[in-house]
């Protein structure tokens, strides 16, 4: 465990070469990533942590701590605990808001950003006071009904359907790992970091200058849209959209989601504006 700004992450950090930032999405933890983890680190040292109030990484009372600002000192702490000046971070749905959020707030501690279905945020106010209050029932529900009641629920949604290909083995996989949470870490993330929380951060993708890799899934229709709307606001961006691949790219498709992210940080040609 690493003690970052008062409370205890729980971090992973194996292989050699140029450091990368691994951050989950929503229910995910360390092990989310071990379809591809193990390839990735051929290419780079990498370094992957629970978010706060998933997995093994402390869960506190208090949501105000959840917020997306209280991750980027976070992941600073996190940086400077570990000696780095600067790393790419490749972050999943929440972790890729976590990651674009972190990005904004300290350019000058990453190189390259890998954003896999990510989003920059609800735009119009009236929707974001929806998700709030959305987000505060499902809150709610996971503290009264428990980790696998909610679990059986979220897992229900079509966004999160893998593809047809995935394996019984690796469904069963990350349906264990998502029921290794626990019910108040998951409901104060939602209310400090849910996507009603986030500031919208479209106006600012202009002004971030680094290297941006999008990847989404060509099954996943909304975040593909999202991501086409991201590429023409940031200066420096590639889309890659994914064949036979949803929500959850880094599942339904790991060998090609590892081999975009070599690219990335192999700087191949076709990375770039």
């Amino acid at each position: 465990m690493t003690r970052l700004n008062d409370l205890e992450f729980h971090v992973e950090v194996e292989g050699s070469g140029p450091p990368l930032l691994l951050l989950h999405g929503f229910t995910g933890s360390v092990p989310s990533w071990d379809e591809v983890r193990s390839d990735l680190v051929r290419s780079a040292q990498v370094i992957a942590l629970d978010l706060i109030g998933h997995g093994l990484t402390a869960s506190p009372v208090d949501h105000r701590r959840y917020t997306l600002e209280w991750s980027a000192r976070d992941l600073t702490a996190l940086l400077d605990a570990l000696g780095l000046e600067t790393v790419d971070v490749a972050g999943y749905s929440m972790g890729g808001r976590v990651a674009l959020h972190f990005a904004t707030a300290r350019p000058e501690r990453v190189r390259r950003l890998i954003l896999e279905s990510a989003s920059p945020g609800i735009e119009d106010e009236a929707e974001r006071q929806r998700r709030i209050q959305s987000d505060e029932a499902l809150a709610q529900r996971i503290v009264t009904r428990g980790i696998a009641a909610f679990v059986e629920e979220w897992e229900r949604q079509p966004l999160l359907e893998p593809a047809p290909h995935v394996s019984a083995e690796r469904r069963a996989a990350q349906h264990a790992q998502r029921l290794t949470n626990r019910p108040l870490g998951l409901a104060n993330s939602l209310r400090g970091m849910g996507s009603g929380q986030q500031a919208p951060l479209w106006s600012s993708l202009r002004d971030l200058r680094l290297p941006v890799a999008l990847i989404v899934g060509q099954r996943d229709a909304r975040y593909r849209d999202i991501a086409s709307r991201m590429r023409e606001r940031l200066p420096a961006a590639t889309l890659w959209s994914v064949p036979d691949a949803g929500h959850t790219v880094h599942l339904d498709q790991p060998r090609r989601f590892v081999d975009l992210v070599a690219s990335v940080l192999g700087g191949e040609p076709d990375f770039g504006p």
